[in-house]
């Protein structure tokens, strides 16, 4: 069967897609089920998304995440964060919100659709992509991929891991702290999540924190300026086709609420990482061992970006070069949920930016030949 026809194709509802979709709409695409909405549309788009339901990755966060701890949200363009309960859990609030936004703005986002390949149609630079899923494949001019990390957890693998007895989990899988309630949890990592955890697990539970490396503590706030800067600092990687790094890698660590609350509790005590998992524990670099019976890998995600490997984009230090949220090798392309884009108010300027640059295509395409005028004088 041929490929179904569209001007863009959207892979991922998150913040970065419903963002990118929004700004389709405001410039006259249409849903590509709905052509009957505009008499004169700009072009056509669909959104496709592996999830059974809206809401990006907060549907799967941790249920003791609320909205007075979330780390950065940052409103979708043209619709505002309803008032929530601070206490309030935001897997339940912002899954809500990203579903009204879906409907209000008529995005017709189809789930749950996984995403297999994106390939070039033919050798044509300027032909079009092709994106394969398991319900169906279609043909596009571009293609705005916006699937974030959330599926891609990262597991570092250290000697004798597989033997360790009791529990392993990462950040993806994380419930509850009540789960871990008398038990002593090893925490892995200098992220935001790490800390964020380590203050939430330490109130039930006896843990041990360690890192790769020493933290770098700032005494500014995580703020707006942080996160901008933070931004521009992945954006130079990715430029150069670098693996885009998290954003702790780049500003340091923040004294956040959470922070603070560990630091004041007497239990945000870095220790340097282990050499080597045992059955009980995890035995240190002086040779001196720790019991554990958790296993907590808040060690970040990596981007989810394997549908995209036929198209042969990876440099040989394994990143994609990206400039203002574009494939500086395959122009059809653009990523937005990658390295920059991964915070939410990046999300929301790179699909803006990516459909700017679509529309700057569309403008720079040459005028279709005017059809030849019949010639009423002829004999």
């Amino acid at each position: 069967m041929e490929p179904a026809p569209v001007d863009v194709v959207v892979i991922g509802a998150g913040q970065a897609g419903l963002s990118a979709a929004y700004h389709l709409r405001r410039r006259g695409f249409v849903p590509v089920d709905a052509p009957g909405d505009d008499d004169d549309p700009t072009g056509t788009f669909v959104v496709l998304d592996a999830d059974a339901a809206p809401g990006g990755a907060w549907q799967h966060r941790w249920a003791s995440l609320r909205m007075a701890t979330v780390n950065g949200i940052h409103e979708l363009p043209g619709h505002p964060v309803p008032a929530a309960d601070p206490s309030a859990a935001s897997r339940d609030v912002l899954p809500a919100y990203f579903a009204d936004y879906e409907q209000r703005f008529e995005l017709r986002v189809r789930r749950p659709v996984t995403v297999s390949a994106v390939r070039r149609a033919d050798d044509d630079p300027d032909g079009d992509l092709v994106v394969e899923t398991d319900r169906g494949r279609w043909r596009a001019r571009w293609v705005i991929n916006a699937t974030g990390t959330w599926r891609r957890p990262f597991w570092p693998h250290y000697p004798g891991q597989e033997r360790f007895a009791g529990r392993q989990l990462h950040v993806h899988d994380y419930v509850s702290a009540e789960e871990f309630a008398g038990e002593r949890v090893v925490i892995v990592g200098a992220g935001i999540s790490a800390i964020q955890l380590l203050d939430e697990i330490s109130r039930v539970a006896d843990t041990f924190w360690v890192t790769r490396r020493e933290v770098d503590w700032d005494a500014g706030d995580f703020d707006t300026a942080a996160r901008i800067a933070a931004i521009a600092g992945v954006e130079e990687r990715v430029r150069r086709g670098l693996p885009p790094g998290s954003v702790i890698s780049v500003t340091g660590q923040h004294w956040t609420p959470w922070a603070r609350a560990a630091r004041d509790r007497g239990v945000l005590v870095r220790h340097p990482m282990f050499t080597a998992v045992e059955e009980h524990g995890v035995r240190m670099p002086d040779g001196s061992f720790e019991p554990a019976d958790v296993i907590l890998w808040a060690t970040g995600f990596r981007a989810d970006i394997a549908h995209l490997a036929p198209l042969g984009l990876r440099t040989a230090a394994g990143g994609i070069r990206v400039a203002d949220g574009r494939a500086i090798d395959e122009p059809r392309l653009f990523l937005i949920g990658y390295g920059p884009s991964q915070s939410t108010v990046g999300a929301n300027r790179a699909g803006r930016a990516a459909v700017r640059a679509i529309m700057t295509d569309i403008a720079r395409r040459p005028a279709e030949p005017a059809p030849e005028e019949a010639d009423v004088g002829a004999a």
